[in-house]
């Protein structure tokens, strides 16, 4: 088995107006936020953590890919968008990837 979690942060402040929390086998979720629930002044900036289990890197991946698709967090700003474009990268499928992986290849894209 393969793990491979990414967590949403939350840039602003704001009220979530819409959610929809992806699911299924091998996919979790750990997050306290909910529709109507407003970020507090004092918030951690993480307010979700998603996490997939796959029989190998290949499958992890597709399931990381299908929960951030299906992710929905409407009324605040996040990395969502972010987080998608480094696990649909090609060199980070390939596993060719080092510290300057996201000055290198996720400038700019």
């Amino acid at each position: 088995m393969l793990k491979i979690q990414v967590k949403i942060l939350c840039h602003v402040l704001g009220k979530i107006t819409g959610i929809n929390l992806p699911g299924g086998n091998g996919i979790r979720i750990d997050t306290a936020i909910y529709e109507g629930y407003t970020i507090p002044p004092n918030y951690d900036s993480m307010i979700a953590k998603i996490i997939v289990h796959g029989q190998n890197r290949n499958e992890a991946i597709s399931k990381m890919k299908r929960a951030l698709e299906e992710l929905v967090i409407d009324g605040v700003d996040t990395n969502a968008d972010f987080l998608f474009k480094i696990i649909k990268n090609p060199n980070f499928i390939r596993g060719y990837f080092d510290t300057s992986f996201l000055e290198e290849e996720m400038r700019n894209k």
